[in-house]
């Protein structure tokens, strides 16, 4: 019990910490959008600031500047995406300032210089105030004006195209210095101003597939009540459910994000980060669920062996830290200057391939899943075309954004991509597990409750935890009762009466004392259970042939309707499994056999016999 405690002690404490580590990633201060605004002060001569992907026709660039005198001429350089410009120029270290400038067409405008002799660029000399940014100007460098600008610049391209911006001075003897503020727009309106163009649709397809995520999640609330009131909630289960909540998490953050980003063009990009590591912890969970159940978890086995836990466990930390680098390269790695996909690194090749390995994991868990419960093929074949997709798609999805599609709208395409493949695995499962007596796919056979009883070492019970008994699906499970029916848990006690020779099984009879009294007779180790015994406190009897009066003595039932303990309702359950291979025959053990004829026509019965003669009758309604 206090391990018990300390575990759940421990598992609280682990969620505590995770939950605050990501309240502190959203709220702490991390801003980056198309408004930017800073302080500039560097010995370089040629120096990127940002970029945004405008629209063909309608994007604006509106810029306010100033800077010392004494660093004058600092120019702002716009650069565009194709091969001839901004590739051939970054991030090319070894080219000089003007081997960049070089590459320019004067005929598209692109270098704005910020002096009054350029008209376009709107530029004054002021005199020096008295803030901080110019008394550096005056005392270190002496200067006593400075060039404040204010301007704009629109944009005309044929399709839409990423813009690099750019601060130089080829010509500065102290680097630069410079003040400045600039507003990325693409239109008016809320859901294109302050998007870039290849962010488009994303804050509408998160939207979208959040209301969807919900619906599925309350559809997957009204199955879980449905299998815990027939205890077939399984773990497996539990998971698919936690992966929804997960990926609705993700997507509330997003949106967060987006809306924040609309509003204002700026945004907190930790909750963008938090948003992925939620995406990342719900692929994780789904990732794994999907191993365990090609492996029989919940559905042909209680357990997984010590050796499969441990391949496991391996294999998830592996994923676990693939995933803290992805996210640690993204942060501290990648490059604004360069359009990267978040895979588009050693991080992310490797989490491409850990994907693979856990594929052919789970080709191989599924093969001999079925090689041992072949009557599991109508849940394991659609189970395994389905998700053998699912392993595929992400990673061929990510190496075609990668290298193959326009990096203009790569965000936006590959965000409803990832969403949809998310979404439809997760409606597929939902399907495969619904608990209809028409769904034949239908996995689970054994009750929650059963599991503990396997976990008993009774070397009696035909089911074992380790391989549970070959029923080829649970639908059977679900017939029988309304949504509000109450489990019945005398199933527990149910012994399959199969003998080594099922072929030769002979049926269960009921054997008449003449009076209309019927009882269950075990003939030649037909089938007993508990569940025949008690159906809600009522007795029913299927109608079955009556034998002639006198061919069997009088038997009375076994307890709870006869005499004999509780002991002895258990080892009368269990007396009919004698014939099969490795177990005590019950005609080995005393008091547990049926009456046996005497060779005169007569039928014999011990005195410790659980199946009493009687002289009276039993009549049962």
């Amino acid at each position: 019990m206090a391990t018990l405690y300390g575990r759940d002690v421990l598992k609280k404490i682990y969620w505590v910490i995770w939950v605050y580590v990501l309240i502190l990633m959203v709220l702490l201060p991390c801003r980056k959008a198309l408004y930017l605004e800073g302080e500039l002060q560097t010995t370089e001569k040629w120096i990127f600031v940002g970029r945004f992907c405008f629209l063909s026709d309608v994007g604006r660039l509106e810029f306010e500047v100033e800077y010392p005198k004494s660093f004058e001429v600092q120019n702002l350089i716009l650069y565009y995406d194709t091969q001839e410009q901004w590739p051939s120029v970054y991030p090319h270290k070894d080219k000089t300032c003007l081997q960049k400038e070089s590459v320019l067409k004067k005929e598209n405008h692109q270098v704005v210089n910020l002096t009054t002799d350029y008209i376009w660029a709107g530029c004054r000399l002021l005199k020096l105030g008295q803030n901080e940014f110019d008394s550096v100007g005056a005392v270190i460098y002496g200067d006593t004006e400075k060039y404040v600008c204010e301007a704009g610049r629109s944009f005309r391209s044929a399709r839409e195209r990423w813009w690099y911006i750019v601060l130089d001075n080829c010509n500065a003897e102290y680097g630069l210095y410079m003040k400045y503020k600039m507003t990325f727009t693409n239109g008016d309106g809320f859901w294109r101003k302050h998007f870039s163009a290849d962010q488009f649709g994303i804050l509408e397809a998160d939207l979208f597939f959040f209301g969807l995520f919900g619906v599925m999640f309350l559809m997957s609330i009204l199955v879980a009540y449905i299998l815990k009131e027939r205890q077939l909630f399984h773990t497996t289960y539990k998971m698919y459910m936690w992966v929804i909540v997960l990926y609705m998490l993700a997507l509330l953050l997003y949106i967060v994000h987006y809306v924040d980003y609309g509003r204002n063009g700026t945004a907190n990009m930790n909750t963008k980060l938090a948003a992925q590591i939620f995406q990342a912890l719900a692929d994780g969970v789904f990732l794994l669920m999907l191993i365990l159940m090609a492996k029989g978890y919940n559905i042909t086995r209680g357990r997984i062996s010590h050796s499969g836990s441990v391949k496991i466990a391996v294999l998830m930390c592996l994923y676990t830290m693939l995933n803290v680098a992805l996210f640690v390269y993204q942060q501290i790695v990648f490059d604004e200057g360069e359009v990267l996909y978040l895979f588009e690194s050693p991080a992310g090749f490797g989490l491409i391939a850990v994907r693979g390995l856990c594929w052919l994991w789970f080709i191989y868990a599924i093969f001999f899943t079925l090689k041992h419960y072949p009557e599991k093929g109508l849940f394991y074949y659609p189970f395994f075309f389905f998700y053998t997709i699912w392993f595929l798609a992400t990673p061929v999805m990510i190496l075609i954004a990668t290298f193959v599609m326009p990096k203009w709208w790569r965000e936006k395409i590959m965000n409803f991509i990832e969403l949809l493949i998310a979404f439809t695995a997760q409606v597929v499962f939902l399907v495969l597990t619904r608990p209809s007596r028409a769904n034949t796919n239908f996995p689970y056979h054994v009750r929650t409750s059963q599991i503990g009883v396997m976990n008993e070492p009774n070397g009696n019970i035909s089911h074992q935890v380790d391989n549970f008994s070959h029923h080829a699906y649970g639908a059977h499970i679900l017939e029988g009762g309304s949504l509000g029916h109450s489990p019945n848990f005398t199933e527990l006690f149910t012994v399959s009466g199969s003998n080594a020779n099922s072929s030769n099984a002979k049926p269960q009879y009921l054997a008449s004392n003449g009076d209309g009294d019927r009882r269950p007779s075990a003939l030649n180790g037909g089938m007993f259970t508990a569940s025949s015994f008690i159906r809600g406190g009522v007795q029913t009897w299927p109608t079955m042939p009556t034998l002639p009066h006198g061919h069997l003595p009088p038997i009375s039932h076994p307890p709870p309707y006869g005499g004999g303990s509780a002991r002895d309702v258990g080892a009368f359950l269990f007396a009919n499994d004698g014939d099969q291979p490795g177990r005590q025959s019950p005609r080995e053990v005393s008091g547990l056999f049926a009456p046996e004829s005497d060779g005169n026509g007569s039928n014999a019965s011990s005195s410790n016999s659980l199946i009493r003669h009687e002289t009276t009758a039993e009549t049962t309604t």
